[in-house]
């Protein structure tokens, strides 16, 4: 295991620093369209998502069929068929669909299970905040919507600024209503904001499957390769001396979501000299979980672009408003 600084996955071409695709306008329509005609009926408008990225954007495609033959254990890229793909994107359409219901507080649409609940039951009666640390893997956003429905249960969301700017935006589109509860990451006083949301009892989210820039990064194996994941989520539990739980909110078809909660580390009585194995540690076991649900799920993975930094391959544009 290389332990060494490492390039973010997307590095090169910064997954950041692409153009946004997403427009609001259109956003704002969409969502109308949805919630006048209902779940079911605007759901045939996902297909022609599905087929537009399977036949226009080739990048994305790429990063699809790779992740796709290690996932699924093929042995060539060119063993994943088109059937595969296009399911691929369905399901990553199909979340960004429920997310215009699941921000409008439709949650009586959904089959959502919890899964290990009492794990989370246990952060909320100690009071003390914790961390979440989960993935582009399946949707955050159903986390969230457990939470606004959950007596004791709040979740914010911690991420970098210009991430946070275009889910603000987007989330403002869907309902200009919703409360946010996103913590843009990066300025001064944002580890204060995050440290004084925990000392208030508040769950803080974060995605730990790619790195910003030049962040440092812990090369791990994930789906048979070796993976550059970021230690910044995991330092700053570390710093704050938090309990983290990996989280993942896998679509499964139709309405159904299932939600899964598995320990993933303690920080509380880590001393500042065994924080560095530590975190190491976690970083390891959390690819090891988010490996377990992609094989799972394997339609639930998000990242559009070359995880494993493979040299032959390009960079790809993360679909609009992904996750």
């Amino acid at each position: 295991m290389n332990t060494g600084h490492h390039a973010a996955p997307g590095a090169g071409d910064d997954w950041t620093h692409r153009p946004e695709r997403s427009n609001m306008f259109w956003l704002r329509v969409m969502t109308w369209i949805s919630l006048k005609v209902g779940r079911r009926a605007s759901r045939v408008v996902l297909y022609g998502i599905a087929l537009y990225f399977l036949v226009f954007a080739p990048a994305a495609r790429n990063m699809s069929r790779l992740y796709l033959q290690h996932v699924l254990r093929l042995p060539r890229p060119a063993d994943v068929g088109w059937r595969m793909l296009f399911a691929h994107f369905l399901s990553f359409a199909s979340v960004i669909h429920d997310r215009v219901y699941l921000v409008n507080d439709r949650y009586e649409l959904f089959d959502i299970r919890i899964h290990k609940q009492p794990l989370i039951d246990a952060m909320i009666a100690d009071g003390r905040g914790a961390f979440l640390i989960g993935a582009h893997l399946g949707s955050f956003e159903v986390l969230r919507a457990v939470g606004r429905r959950q007596p004791g249960l709040r979740i914010a969301m911690a991420m970098y600024e210009e991430n946070a700017r275009k889910i603000n935006a987007a989330l403002a589109a869907i309902n200009p209503q919703a409360q946010q509860g996103i913590v843009a990451l990066g300025h001064v006083d944002s580890m204060i904001e995050v440290h004084d949301l925990l000392d208030d009892g508040v769950v803080v989210g974060m995605l730990g499957d790619r790195s910003f820039g030049g962040d440092e990064t812990l090369e791990v194996p994930f789906l048979g390769a070796p993976a550059a994941l970021p230690r910044g989520p995991f330092r700053m539990a570390a710093v704050m001396k938090r309990p983290v739980l990996f989280m993942t909110g896998l679509y499964r078809g139709g309405n159904r979501y299932d939600i899964h909660f598995e320990p993933l580390a303690d920080f509380s009585a880590v001393p500042p000299h065994g924080r560095a194995a530590a975190v190491e540690a976690a970083i390891t076991r959390y690819a090891a979980l988010l490996e377990q649900y992609c094989r799972e799920a394997p339609f639930n993975w998000f990242n559009f672009f070359d995880f494993w930094r493979t040299p032959a391959s390009s960079r790809a544009e993360p679909p609009a408003n992904n996750p």
